[in-house]
């Protein structure tokens, strides 16, 4: 039985130059990921738009139809994909931006390949740490919110019924076995019969 190889990492390449089109993305394609280019923000929405999602975007700050932050800023909220910049200027207030809107790096032009496949390396292992924490924190925040639904149950329950906590949570748990569901599921189906006028 045979593996199926790893896919390739996909990457947007944006920027309105298209001998940097041509050079890196050649480059980057012979260093094994898999490239996408657009020359504008309008090509890369219909890029995206499309069936491949991008694993890191790599976009040039200035664009001749929209600034390169304010694309980013949309990749990073509405898509969160991870990016990161190539200007030709390296201004501290231009980087704080880049910065400010989340990128994982900032190239100064010209870029050659042979620099770049590394930082993109590293921003793809930053970013599967970021998603990890997202992850992470989405686990914890579910983890509260359960216990709060269970709590509030015992509460109810303990006013109902007139008993001490204990019994309460015991009664929540000995419903949820013989039902054979999760106790959270039978504290939510409590709180909401009870809210109901």
């Amino acid at each position: 039985m045979s593996e199926t190889p790893p896919r390739p990492i996909r990457l947007l390449l944006l920027d309105d130059e298209r001998l940097i089109l041509v050079t890196l993305g050649g480059g980057l394609r012979k260093a094994g990921f898999h490239v996408q280019t657009a020359e504008s923000v309008q090509e890369a929405e219909m890029l995206l738009s499309g069936a491949e999602r991008p694993d890191l975007a790599i976009l040039d700050v200035s664009l001749p139809d929209r600034s390169g932050l304010e694309f980013a800023q949309r990749l990073r909220e509405l898509d969160r994909i991870p990016f990161i910049m190539l200007s030709a200027y390296s201004e501290p207030e231009m980087v704080e931006q880049a910065t400010q809107a989340g990128a994982l790096g900032y190239l100064v032009k010209p870029i050659d390949f042979v620099q770049l496949v590394p930082e993109v390396r590293a921003a793809l292992a930053r970013a599967g740490e970021l998603q990890d924490l997202r992850d992470k924190r989405e686990q914890l925040q579910q983890a509260l919110d359960n216990e709060r639904d269970i709590s509030v149950a015992v509460g109810l329950l303990m006013a109902q019924r007139r008993i001490p906590r204990q019994s309460a949570f015991e009664v929540l748990r000995q419903s949820a076995r013989q039902q054979r569901r999760r106790i959270v599921q039978v504290a939510l189906d409590l709180i909401r019969e009870i809210e109901q006028p």
